[in-house]
């Protein structure tokens, strides 16, 4: 393997995972310093570092290829955790503490994904302590508290034993862009398209027809609730059926799908936000959803420590 093709797949893995030079020599398992020679090209990694340096590559570009083993095997191991709560959504309503983590990991997360500038601590002063950052803008501040309300109210609407359906998107987009668009609530009524990839969305005048079809999938009977809900939310994303907030509805909507399975919303972190839309992406484009699944297994993986208070 030659120097150039080390530090560019070296480039490609920093860019992918927003790590710094320093914090990648350690996930690689070696000195800044060795590292460091590498990304200069001064000398080349031993076999075995590279084999882990091709991995890391082909997970960050996508095209790793995930074991079905290992999938069903971390699938099963979400089933189990699942039975050992007998009621998922009682517990998060039924512990504050427990409730306003997946309140605040949920909210930050998303927004930040989406391109918020707002940081954890600022996320929680403004969920919990109402507090008004002067140097943040109204615009983020409130589209944080939206988003603390619209996860409130499906948790609410869950406990109850709720309809997935369109009427229930519909409320979750009034409420998120309630006080930031005029039509919230309300699908879009023109053309768009997603910046950055090449993918076509559904035209406007379909959504009306397309959306009570992505309900029928939603609230299919199936033992694989990953699955479906790698599925629905590839495929909702697609039709992007609001002018804004579509990303966020869609991971609510996830997070909707997941409870009713009696699982954990799923945790998708903002620092894995490259991987989450490179796995989308294959998902839309290639209909392979085994990455994106295997993501999302490690997400609600994520979910249940919170509601375990095992947080690391």
């Amino acid at each position: 393997m030659e120097i150039m093709d080390i530090k560019k797949k070296l480039q490609i893995i920093k860019q992918a995972t927003n790590l710094t030079q320093t914090k990648l020599a350690l996930r690689l398992g070696v000195s800044f310093v060795t590292f460091n020679s590498w990304w200069t090209g001064k000398s080349l990694p031993r076999p075995k570092v590279q084999n882990r340096i091709d991995e890391l590559f082909l997970e960050m570009t996508g095209q790793k290829i995930i074991p079905t083993k290992q999938l069903t095997a971390k699938k099963q191991i979400l089933k189990k955790k699942s039975k050992e709560h007998k009621n998922v959504i009682s517990l998060i309503l039924n512990n504050p503490d427990i409730r306003d983590t997946f309140l605040l990991k949920l909210t930050y997360n998303s927004n930040k994904i989406e391109g918020s500038t707002l940081t954890e601590p600022d996320t929680a002063s403004i969920l919990f302590d109402n507090v008004s950052l002067p140097n943040k803008s109204l615009a983020e501040q409130l589209e944080a508290k939206n988003h603390q309300t619209a996860l409130n109210y499906l948790f609410e609407h869950i406990s109850k034993n709720g309809k997935l359906d369109e009427k229930l998107i519909l409320k979750l987009h009034s409420i998120l862009m309630n006080g930031i668009r005029p039509d919230a609530g309300m699908y879009r009524d023109h053309a768009v398209r997603i910046l950055g990839v090449s993918l076509p969305v559904a035209n406007y005048l379909k959504i009306p027809d397309l959306i009570p079809n992505i309900i029928k999938e939603i609230n299919k009977k199936t033992e694989d609730i990953i699955t479906l809900v790698a599925s629905i939310h590839s495929h909702f994303e697609q039709i992007h059926p609001f002018s804004d907030g579509n990303g966020r509805i869609g991971r609510i909507l996830m997070c909707a799908m997941l409870l009713k399975a009696n699982m954990t919303p799923a945790i998708i972190k903002q620092e894995n936000k490259r991987l989450y839309y490179t796995y989308l992406y294959k998902a839309q484009t290639k209909e392979d959803h085994s990455l994106l699944e295997n993501f999302l297994c490690d997400a609600v993986m994520d979910g249940f420590k919170i509601l375990e208070r095992d947080e690391k």
